[in-house]
């Protein structure tokens, strides 16, 4: 029982974490540029949808967040394409402005929790938790993570079914080119810059969407919450990658969403194993390293074994 609600948590926390790994995936594999506005872009996600949720209006909140993260992606493609500042820049730029705009957001306060204020019987002023997407299944359910993960589950299907689709269409296919060689995309009489810029605020969406769902998941808000988010979402791009090779865009939208469901299943494993909480950013960065050097181990060993054919040897 212990390990089915592990299991269960962690595949809920993947889910919530998979359209920041699809934005990943979009940004640095199809589109081939470092964008480092995640970090800022899934806090500013998170802010817009928890003032909207407190609103009362937990399903707007969502695309609120995601219309969030696509201004933030705006921004650092405009900055990449229409002021010519380096890409890496022009993220670190935007994630740094973020934090005060998302300190803002918040009225001034580092976080926010989903709850509004009301009036008891007594006429005394009470705080009452603010309803979410998850509020209506979770009361039928009585478990939580298993609402939060149905819901989830259908965002993420439908996300990579449109995804998939889109990059097949010929604004698609051109993001893919500026990708794959943007001099040959200019030379095609299209306009790259605003390909770059699309690509851009479509992964970002992305990254505020999950920003969004953590916010309402979690049932707060916090300034603090993105710090480590590129190097996860990374992490679980990287994963799918190992597990599903590289063959093509389809498969590459689902290993990102299932590498970010196994990414989590590790960490929780992580703190089964009495892990400290503050060793989690180094796990991190390991199991990046780890799934980068995979790939590296199969071509040296496929060279040495190519070498030994090649003198006779024996191979078993």
């Amino acid at each position: 029982m212990i390990y089915l609600n592990l299991a269960v948590s962690a595949i809920m926390q993947g889910l919530i974490y998979a359209p920041l790994a699809l934005g990943i995936f979009i940004v640095f594999t199809i589109l081939d540029t470092a964008d480092l506005t995640v970090d800022g872009s899934l806090v500013f996600g998170m802010t817009v949808c928890a003032v909207v949720t407190i609103s009362g209006h937990p399903v707007l909140a969502l695309f609120a967040g995601m219309v969030a993260g696509a201004l933030a992606g705006l921004v650092t493609g405009l900055l990449q394409t229409k002021m010519h500042i380096n890409p890496i820049l022009s993220g670190i730029l935007t994630m740094t402005a973020l934090y005060t705009v998302n300190y803002m957001v918040l009225g001034g306060q580092s976080n926010r929790y989903l709850q509004y204020e009301a009036l008891n019987d007594a006429g005394a002023t009470v705080y009452n938790t603010s309803n979410t997407v998850f509020s209506a299944l979770t009361k039928k359910l009585g478990n939580p993570e298993l609402s939060v993960s149905i819901i989830t589950v259908f965002i993420i299907i439908l996300l990579c079914a449109v995804l998939a689709v889109f990059f097949k269409t010929r604004p698609g296919i051109a993001i893919r080119a500026t990708g794959d060689n943007e001099m040959m995309v200019r030379s095609s009489s299209i306009n790259a810059d605003a390909t770059r810029i699309a690509g851009i605020v479509m992964a970002n969406a992305l990254v505020g969407l999950s920003g969004a769902l953590l916010c309402q998941q979690q049932k707060f808000a916090d300034l603090n919450s993105g710090t480590g988010m590129l190097v996860m979402g990374l992490a679980a791009v990287i994963i799918g990658q190992v597990i599903f090779g590289k063959r093509g865009v389809t498969v590459g939208l689902i290993s990102a969403a299932v590498g970010s469901i196994i990414y989590r299943i590790i960490i929780q494993l992580a703190y089964k194993i009495n892990m400290p909480s503050y060793t989690v950013k180094l796990l991190s960065a390991l199991i990046v390293v780890l799934a980068l050097s995979i790939p590296v181990a199969k071509t040296k060993l496929a060279e040495a074994k190519n070498r030994r054919i090649r003198k006779g040897g024996a191979v078993k």
